[in-house]
């Protein structure tokens, strides 16, 4: 008689839990943009490396009704499955947000009442909200509590910088700023994962790395800013583990091309 061995419960738990994972994962690729998004002024490109099979970060890019470019990059805080169903959260009820003609600063200001009606309190976002009129220009920028973001223009790169923080504190009021965009800018978005990247003796990657780097990269399209931009904090980690999702996405203004 040949004898079968019958999984352990343990074991049957873990694969099922693989299995929701994998799940998860396609769900969350899903909510993301799948391609980068290109008009005849404008194309953003994107990057997202979760640290576990799912992650904290969201990230969107979209054309309003009136020809505005609008994109969105939000880092949850903690790693998993629980961060990765607050992100769905977030991207869920901004989606019901109306962006046509709103200010960002506003669009987040109406997020965050939003969120805290949700009562999920033990979690809160760091989130950017931008966009871009792609016939003056004129890109209008609001930020919760997110480095940048970065605008490479000709002669270097500027860190906004940036205040504010969603989901957590009532009737927050966000800071919005207008910059100018000449023709070949870009402006880059980062999460946390990437300006927060250590060495093997625990250093901090950091801000003025980060503006240095990009400064050099004004240019390159959005595609190789990525890859310089992932291969660069790759190379300090070095044998350092990852320790956050890093996400990041680059809009290049281009109207003559």
């Amino acid at each position: 008689m040949i004898s079968v061995e019958v999984p352990s419960e343990t074991a049957t738990i873990e694969s099922l839990r693989e299995t929701e994972l994998v799940e998860a994962r396609a769900i969350q690729l899903a909510m993301l943009a799948s391609e980068g998004l290109r008009t005849p002024q404008v194309t953003i490109e994107s990057e997202f490396q979760p640290v576990t099979e799912v992650g904290g970060d969201f990230l969107g890019y979209f054309l309003l009704s009136d020809g505005t470019a609008g994109v969105y990059l939000g880092d949850v805080t903690g790693k998993g499955l629980p961060a990765a169903l607050f992100a769905a959260l977030a991207v869920g009820t901004l989606r019901g947000v109306h962006k046509t003609g709103t200010a960002p600063s506003t669009v987040l200001a109406q997020l965050n009442k939003r969120m805290l009606l949700k009562n999920v309190t033990v979690r809160y976002a760091a989130m950017q909200y931008a966009h871009l009129n792609p016939e003056t220009g004129v890109m209008r920028v609001a930020s919760a509590g997110m480095h940048g973001p970065f605008h490479l223009r000709a002669g270097g790169c500027d860190d906004l910088a940036l205040s504010g923080i969603q989901g957590l504190f009532p009737n927050t009021e966000y800071e919005m700023k207008e910059i100018q965009l000449a023709d070949g800018d870009s402006v880059v978005f980062l999460s946390d994962g990437l300006i927060d990247a250590m060495d093997g003796d625990g250093d901090i990657l950091g801000i003025e790395k980060i503006l240095e780097l990009l400064a050099d990269c004004r240019e390159k399209s959005p595609q190789e800013i990525l890859r310089t931009l992932f291969s660069y904090v790759e190379a300090y980690a070095k044998v350092q583990p990852q320790q956050d999702d890093r996400t990041a996405a680059v809009l290049r203004y281009s109207p003559s091309s």
